[in-house]
């Protein structure tokens, strides 16, 4: 009795999915829709909201997706056509945004097409930061290896990472036309750079980010950079690597002196874990020899 309801309803419940904008469904959206039209459609109390899904799933055009991440499985449902991967990610945290290599690759400042996703979103407000700084400090945290989130699931060919940022009230985040329409968000032009240098690792590494920068040259304004690397107040004098890389990838000496006008305190490093470096007097920078 229960199935022939749902038999009875097929028509209507696959008209309702087909009118729907969105192709892409939480289990809370798949629930909602079941308990707002249950009556409508005349269900019987003994379906549950897994019969009705694998109902959508046996009659009509809905696939399951799992992501499994290390601590979490996120399941995405999707109805008829397939959606790609950036629609897909953009779903798993509120307010997330695509960064550091895929910004790379959207942005089109490089002709791979790299394999690891990353999506970011953001830590909660902090009401105290630690600020001080010596030398010392640097030293030590750039002699080991950069922190890399092993928060990733695998997918078709890619991998998804999910990064926790630190809070920055979306900085330089814009809304883009991704490769097949698609409306994303992701880091801007300006961003993209700078989070590359904060985090070379999740960019293909520092000669990956010098060509970014260098594919860059015509489109950056040096001065939006600026402010923005400003405004997200890093402890860590991260405008002596990006100077150094301007200054490397042939920009204007109006641009560079840009980043000459903040304060250049202390020995910094390009990356982590150098074993033969070179140093920019300049800059006060260590970096690989032969960059």
């Amino acid at each position: 009795m229960a199935l022939s309801r749902l038999e009875a309803a097929k028509s209507n419940i696959l008209e309702f999915f087909e009118s729907q904008p969105e192709t892409i469904f939480k289990r809370t959206a798949i629930e909602k829709i079941f308990k707002d039209n249950f009556k409508t459609w005349n269900l019987a109390h003994t379906i549950t909201v897994l019969k009705f899904i694998n109902f959508l799933k046996e009659h009509g055009k809905l696939r399951e997706l799992t992501f499994k991440f290390p601590i979490q499985k996120i399941v995405r449902y999707v109805w008829g056509g397939t959606p790609s991967l950036y629609q897909i990610a953009s779903t798993f945290y509120p307010d997330s945004y695509f960064t550091h290599y895929t910004a790379v690759y959207l942005h089109e400042l490089t002709d791979q097409v790299p394999r690891s996703v990353y999506i970011n979103f953001e830590q909660p407000a902090k009401a105290f930061r630690d600020s001080e700084l010596v030398q010392e400090r640097i030293n030590h945290a750039f002699t080991n290896k950069q922190r890399i989130t092993n928060n990733f699931a695998a997918y078709e060919e890619f991998k998804i990472y999910l990064l926790n940022g630190m809070y920055t009230k979306k900085t330089g985040v814009i809304e883009m036309t991704g490769p097949d329409g698609e409306k994303i968000s992701v880091t801007s032009l300006e961003r993209t750079l700078i989070d590359i240098t904060v985090r070379p690792a999740y960019a293909g590494g520092v000669f990956e980010v010098l060509r970014a920068y260098k594919a860059a040259r015509e489109r950056v304004s040096v001065n939006k950079l600026t402010a923005m690397l400003k405004r997200l107040n890093y402890v860590y004098p991260y405008h002596q690597a990006i100077g150094f890389y301007l200054e490397k990838a042939g920009y204007k000496e109006t641009q560079i002196n840009l980043l000459k006008k903040f304060a250049i305190e202390f020995d910094f490093y390009l990356t982590h874990q150098i074993k033969e470096k070179g140093y920019s007097k300049k800059w006060r920078l260590y970096y690989p020899r032969g960059f």
